[in-house]
């Protein structure tokens, strides 16, 4: 893996992927009151007030270019990371070396939240394309949360999912053949997708089928064999990396 490379906001450039990780330079205010993702990120459904609040905290906006680390394992907890805009993957490497894909997060998604407890981020935090993120002063944010309730609430509810979908890896992993996990990985997308606006049939996977697999505990061959069935069944479309789901009922079917 490469080294950890983060970019503030200015200048635009992005850092090369390898590049030695960057502090954070001057800062660019966050505007979350026109931020066409706040009624999906953490703000959403706070009012005008408590989103100026909110806003005054959030001083950063980052860019990370595709390949590059947002943070790495081991790096001490400052902040969780609201992403703008691209996509991330987390990764975590075994003792062996083996890396392992543990989840993506699109935008609108935080980051960040598995370091709460322990002080230190537990996995690597890589873009899958150039992306930006805001990012959030934890400590900032805990006594900003005291006295602002749909705040907490809303704090709350991201950590629920974020258990909930820690689970529902689980049981992919666990108890789900080939086929379902598959079906399942593309119906967790159109849900995403479809909240934050887009079309629930109609998406860009952000990630390869090699990291799809990863993520499934599936080999690349069998990750391309099932998108060949599914299309060949109706199921879906292909194109590259864009997909036409076509037979959402049916996936469902699948999944049980």
């Amino acid at each position: 893996m490469m080294n950890a490379a983060v970019l503030p906001i200015r200048p635009i450039a992005f850092m090369p992927a390898g590049s030695k990780a960057a502090a954070p330079a001057a800062n660019s205010a966050v505007a979350c009151s026109s931020c066409c993702l706040q009624g999906v990120c953490l703000p959403c459904g706070l009012d005008e007030r408590e989103l100026r609040r909110f806003g005054d905290i959030v001083t950063t906006k980052r860019r990370v270019a595709r390949g590059a680390a947002l943070f790495r394992n081991g790096d001490a907890f400052e902040y969780l990371y609201a992403v703008r805009s691209g996509a991330f993957k987390t990764v975590s490497v075994s003792r062996h070396g083996e890396e392992k894909i543990t989840g993506f997060q699109l935008a609108g998604e935080l980051m960040g939240l598995d370091a709460i407890n322990s002080g230190r981020h537990g996995c690597d935090g890589v873009a899958l394309e150039d992306s930006e993120v805001c990012a959030i002063p934890f400590a900032a944010l805990e006594k900003l949360a005291l006295t602002v309730p749909a705040l907490q609430h809303q704090l709350f509810r991201v950590l629920s999912s974020d258990i909930s979908r820690d689970q529902g890896l689980m049981l992919l992993l666990g108890s789900m053949a080939a086929e379902q996990r598959l079906a399942a990985f593309l119906l967790s997308l159109s849900r995403r997708y479809q909240r934050l606006g887009f079309a629930a049939d109609r998406f860009t996977l952000r990630m390869t089928r090699d990291e799809i697999g990863n993520y499934l505990g599936l080999t690349l061959e069998t990750v391309s064999r099932l998108f060949s069935r599914f299309q060949r069944e109706g199921l879906l479309k292909v194109h590259q990396r864009e997909i036409e789901l076509l037979g959402i009922e049916r996936l469902r079917g699948i999944v049980g």
